[in-house]
């Protein structure tokens, strides 16, 4: 039983633009939603990256079922943890009835530069991001806290208005080191890989079976050709791979990084065009592996209201008829 989501990328919308994206896709009948949270887009074509956090609160005020996830937000140097903290538990009670998930990662130097401190390696920002995750949940009980650590000094923090029980956290892993670093405080898991080990070793670490989030990309589109030259000009950063991905400083950087990836490329990494059992076989791997959700980007900002009816009148009806009815779209704190 899986939960299917819809994806507020805010690399290619602007911010009027995806809080009507996130009623449309609610009134559709996804079963939640996840909100990158981008200073940059990964190529200029996409064109947009509007702050997250006030899109958020626009889309809680604007919703009334749907849970939210940040997918994801990095707490380790563009924000600091008191402040992702903060942000949460608002846009938590703002959403109400335990409808927000606060995700985290280690991010991209692609949108942590901005604040010219330089991008650590990956094992240093791991570390950063136990320590961010540490504070966050203290924070989250509502009492005071205090901390000189290796990467962050919080002074007498306390946040007034927070959840009962505080906000889930889900976590960002690709492997065992991160897995045994996060899987023990963590709520719940994303993975952008649809692998089985990952979730077998999360749920072994956590002790526990918990939920797992996943990202599938497509193409909808009633031309297939037309389809695949959008992937290609908006969604061709997608074939560096993470370790890649995290790694490169703007725009400029991932244009020159995949300008030999050609369309046909891009075309076998996601499905395009109008075929709908194309599009629900997309996301099998990770029902396969174990997910318990999987949101679904739709590559292209202006085909998002076309995309939302096809949606609504085919793929999720066709997904549900596949793969069942949805489990618990809801994550709570464990």
């Amino acid at each position: 039983m899986v939960a299917f989501g819809y994806s507020l990328l805010c690399e290619q919308r602007g911010p009027r633009e995806l809080v009507a994206d996130a009623v449309a896709a609610e009134d559709a009948g996804f079963d939640f939603e996840v909100i990158s949270d981008h200073y940059f887009p990964w190529l200029d074509s996409q064109a947009h990256a509007p702050n997250a956090w006030p899109v958020l609160g626009a889309v809680a005020a604007a919703t009334e079922r749907v849970p939210l996830m940040t997918y994801v937000t990095c707490p380790i140097m563009r924000y600091h943890p008191a402040v992702v903290a903060h942000n949460a538990a608002t846009v938590a009670l703002l959403a109400g009835g335990e409808r927000f998930v606060l995700g985290l990662g280690a991010g991209e130097n692609l949108n942590e530069h901005v604040i010219g401190q330089g991008w650590p390696p990956v094992n240093v920002r791991h570390e950063m991001l136990g320590e961010a995750v540490e504070i966050i949940g203290e924070l989250f009980t509502g009492d005071y806290v205090n901390r000189s650590g290796t990467y962050y000094r919080v002074d007498s923090a306390k946040l007034w208005d927070v959840p009962d029980g505080g906000v889930p956290i889900a976590v960002a892993v690709s492997g065992r080191q991160s897995i045994e670093s996060f899987a023990p405080v963590a709520d719940a898991m994303v993975a952008v890989e649809p692998r089985p080990d990952l979730v077998q070793d999360f749920d072994d670490a956590a002790g526990m079976t918990l939920p797992k989030i996943g990202q599938q990309p497509i193409c909808w589109g009633t031309d297939p050709d037309e389809a695949a030259a959008l992937a290609h000009d908006q969604f061709r950063w997608f074939a560096g791979g993470w370790k890649v991905n995290a790694e490169l400083p703007g725009p400029a950087a991932f244009a020159s990084a995949t300008q030999f990836v050609r369309r046909e490329d891009v075309a076998e990494g996601l499905t395009c065009g109008p075929d709908v059992a194309a599009h629900v076989e997309a996301v099998r791997p990770f029902v396969a592996a174990g997910f318990t959700h999987v949101a679904l980007v739709q590559v292209g900002g202006e085909t998002q209201p076309d995309f939302l009816t096809f949606a609504e009148r085919e793929l999720l009806p066709a997904l549900r008829e596949e793969y069942g009815k949805p489990g618990a779209a809801r994550i709570k704190v464990r």
